[in-house]
């Protein structure tokens, strides 16, 4: 029996109580006589004991019954063991006492019955059928199992189990256990496998194009070195078998597929072995969305065609091949393809006007793109800061580099009137970026001329790249033209100068007589090491005469009817002269994990001989990179397109062993794959939770507005539960077998989708060792033991139940009492107390004697005190 109270802070009343009665005592102690100091004390316990009732008190009284569950995982991750768990229950009953009440019940996703609790248990009954034993909830089974005993009681739950739930949550059922009588004891089980083989994961393209190579990657996790069979079906037609060989781990084994089957198709992969102790775990299936044969668009320049077309072969995609030149000029056009390769095509063949046409397909319409390397791509091809830079996964400019070349960079610019309007515009644009190319440092000088030259920007070091910015986009048209004197000029202000690259760029849409020879001029200027490019604008350009100056200053010429085409002229002129892009040293590229490319590069990679310099972007996945960490392969997701850099070229002379790798055309059809677009296909994010459920994103924000359906392989429609996350999402909640379900989205206009979807096994019939930390967690949060001898099962319980007896009302009337007790002897006296074998008359205070009279006195005062 134990004595406890509710309220501890009520007893502090105590203090003023007991310091008022000692106060009292003390100014009256040497008046009180003997029974006034006894009715003093009367009435000091009488307050004591109504401040204890305040406490609310109470008796913990012993309860000698106990209660002992038994709770026995019969889940598939313990086939076959149920008779272990029955000998160690009935081995326990040995020491089970008269006070245990006993139960006995089996679960797996859910609780079942085998014994209700009773005080007359002696054996295990026979154990009944378990109904789906694909899942292991524990977290359930505590529940449950705790609403069938008496809280109030000493209570042990005994859980036989490997701990491997599947579902639920038991450390979050353990907190409702706090400060109870319930305590957990556990009796690990586990199966004794001695060779599994298992299916670990089978994956398919989410959508392909009849003619695709699609890639069917299996891994297999094995116990044991062993042989099987691989089967691989498709729509349960077998398409692949072929015996593997097996290692202890993981296997993966990829199996390249040019599909013919159209729409939602099935693929199945299985593995047999001669021993294997779970069967469940060795097949899984997989749906793929098959569309129709794509078309590619591959551009390239070179007169014998592109190599790519002849890698990627006729029987997987279609494709044209046209060069720059034959780029159309409309959306429409674009969009009769599914993807777009740049085969080293410089950008001022393309312009700036037909790179945002692509870049709107690839961000709106979910066009792939890609961009391969060589001396005309990337930061060489003039696309610093276009539209086809934007939806690339790196950057033009290459950042970080050191040691680059001292440059002097001059740029004579046209200002005549005849330049006015779009012309001018995009010169001067050209020109702002030609400055952001240049380091702090690199010396710039700006001449704009009519009939005279105009020194805009003093040839000297670039400190301001804003200030110089903001300069040369203020030039206004105006006047004549004359080429000669502004030349003349720049090549005066570069002639001193120390530097290790000097370079004019001249831009101008007319003509210009003079007596002077440029010859001379340009010779004079080649001694200092100085050279020339030259932009003629327009159909009335001097082209002749500019293309002349280029060859004699060992530059280039460029014939530009398409203005557009300036900015990407001169970003290429400031790249090829500002940084060293070109790297030549042979090299093995770096090759991380990357979902669609592992495969490719599972037995190595061949030797590179270069590549282009580029800088990833922040958020692009870099599959390979050099060993100055320059990406030589990356992807990223621009809008709904997908699109690839590869800085290398397709021909052979940069890749170098890479066009004579016998992977080399599974390299191009991987490519295509990564690139061709799911937008249309497939307009709804369908995914599989940790939880089994379906999450499914609507990309308008419309998911309440969704009716969704759910039909098995056999067309049975299946119960689906939905739980509105967000606008944008759903959950959808199936209980159905492993396999494939197919989904019918319909929309709020009308419009139906179709998906399919793959239901794994159950984990149960994963091969894991028990969990022993969640097992110890459960037995140290709850005071209970793990058990290896049976005996221990009924052994004395650490906690006691007890019934609770509160006694607050016992001690108000006790209180009560001794109140009565002090008032009566107060008012009539001792006499009442007195006993010779009759009872006195009671004496009013008139008739006491002196002595008494004189105490009745007494107490009148203090009652005036």
């Amino acid at each position: 029996m134990d004595l406890r109270i509710d309220h501890p802070l009520a007893l502090l009343l105590l203090i003023p109580l007991i310091g008022y009665f000692i106060w009292t005592w003390w100014q009256h102690r040497k008046q009180l006589k003997k029974n006034q100091q006894i009715v003093f004390g009367i009435r000091i316990l009488a307050a004591i004991l109504l401040v204890f009732a305040i406490c609310s008190p109470y008796l913990l009284l012993p309860v000698k019954e106990e209660q002992v569950v038994f709770l026995i995982d019969r889940s598939a991750s313990l086939e076959g063991i149920e008779d272990q768990a029955i000998s160690f229950i009935e081995e326990s009953l040995q020491s089970k006492e008269e006070k245990h009440r006993v139960g006995v019940y089996s679960f797996a996703s859910n609780l079942q019955t085998e014994s209700m609790l009773t005080e007359t248990l002696e054996h295990v009954p026979e154990l009944g059928d378990m109904v789906n034993k694909g899942e292991t909830n524990i977290a359930r089974a505590i529940q449950l199992a705790t609403g069938v005993v008496d809280l109030k009681k000493a209570t042990r739950i005994v859980l036989l189990t490997d701990g491997l739930e599947t579902k639920g949550d038991a450390v979050g059922q353990l907190t409702k256990l706090t400060d109870s009588n319930v305590s957990i004891d556990v009796v690990q089980l586990s199966q004794n496998v001695a060779a599994d083989v298992s299916i670990q994961s089978f994956t398919t393209p989410q959508v392909a194009y009849a003619g695709e190579q699609q890639q069917l990657v299996t891994e297999i996790e094995s116990t044991t070195a062993t042989q099987g069979e691989l089967y691989l079906y498709e729509n349960d037609q077998l398409i692949y078998q072929e015996p593997v060989q097996l290692e202890e781990g993981a296997n993966v084994f990829t199996y390249r597929h040019v599909g013919q089957a159209e729409g939602l198709v099935k693929y199945e992969a299985l593995v047999q072995v001669d021993e294997d102790a779970i069967l469940e775990n060795n097949k899984l299936t997989s749906v793929t969305m098959v569309q129709s044969t794509p078309r590619i668009l591959i551009v390239s320049d070179r007169e014998e065609g592109s190599s790519i077309a002849s890698a990627i072969g006729t029987n997987s995609v279609n494709y044209d091949v046209i060069s720059s030149s034959e780029l159309p000029n409309s959306l429409s056009s674009f969009l009769h393809y599914n993807a777009i390769i740049f085969d080293n095509i410089p950008g001022h063949l393309v312009g700036e006007g037909k790179m945002s046409i692509i870049e709107q397909a690839v961000k709106n319409f979910g066009v792939g793109f890609m961009m391969v390397g060589g001396e005309n791509s990337f930061g060489l091809g003039g696309y610093f800061k276009t539209p086809i830079e934007a939806l690339l996964p790196v950057e033009m400019e290459v950042k970080g580099k050191q040691q680059l070349p001292s440059l002097g960079l001059a740029i004579v610019l046209d200002r005549s009137g005849s330049m006015m309007g779009p012309k001018i515009e995009l010169a001067k644009e050209a020109a702002a970026r030609s400055v952001e190319l240049l380091r702090d440092g690199d010396t710039l000088g700006f001449i704009a001329f009519d009939d005279r030259p105009w020194e805009v920007i003093e040839t000297a070091p670039l400190t301001d790249k804003e200030k110089a910015v903001n300069t040369i986009l203020s030039i206004a048209p105006g006047g004549g033209t004359e080429i000669y004197s502004s030349l003349e000029l720049a090549y005066e202000n570069l002639t001193d100068l120390q530097l290790q690259r000097k370079h004019i760029i001249l831009l101008t849409d007319g003509q210009s007589y003079t007596a002077s020879s440029y010859e001379d001029l340009i010779a004079a200027g080649k001694e200092n090491n100085i050279t020339l490019s030259t932009v003629a604008i327009g159909a009335d350009a001097d082209a002749a005469l500019l293309e002349s100056l280029s060859e004699w200053g060992s530059g280039r010429f460029y014939s530009v009817l398409d203005e557009t085409t300036i900015p990407s002229i001169l970003s290429r002129e400031t790249a090829m002269i500002s940084r060293t892009y070109i790297e030549d040293n042979p090299f093995y590229p770096i090759i991380y994990s990357a979902e669609g490319w592992d495969a490719l590069f599972e037995a190595g990679v061949p030797q590179m001989n270069a590549y282009i310099g580029t800088t990833a972007k922040q958020t692009a996945m870099v599959i390979a990179e050099s060993e100055k960490e320059d990406p030589v392969l990356a992807e990223w997701q621009y809008g709904l397109g997908r699109t690839i850099a590869f800085t290398s070229d397709s021909t052979g002379v940069w890749t170098g062993d890479w066009a004579r790798w016998e992977e080399w055309p599974n390299f191009w059809q991987t490519a295509v794959s990564r690139m061709l677009p799911t937008y249309n296909e497939i307009a709804y994010d369908i995914r599989l939770d940790a939880q089994g459920s379906f999450v499914i994103t609507d990309p308008t924000n419309q998911a309440a507005l969704l009716d969704i359906a759910v039909v098995n392989e056999f067309g049975e429609e299946l119960e689906v539960q939905m739980e509105p996350m967000s606008a944008s999402k759903v959950r959808a909640t199936v209980e159905a077998n492993p396999g494939l379900v197919f989904f019918r989205i319909t929309s709020g206009d009308g419009t139906i989708y179709q998906a399919g979807r793959t239901i794994p096994y159950s984990k149960e019939y994963q091969l894991h060792p028990p969990n022993e930390t969640l097992l110890a967690q459960m037995t140290e949060r709850t005071g209970g033991e793990m058990l290896d001898d049976p005996t221990e099962t009924f052994r004395e319980f650490t906690m006691k139940s007890a019934e609770k007896q509160s006694i607050t009302l016992w001690l108000v009337l006790a209180s009560m009492l001794l109140f009565f007790i002090d008032i009566t002897i107060r008012r009539i006296g001792w006499s009442f107390l007195q006993t010779s074998g009759r009872v006195k008359k009671t004496s009013t205070v008139a008739e006491m004697p002196a002595e008494e009279t004189n105490v009745a006195q007494l107490l009148k005062e203090m009652k005036k005190k």
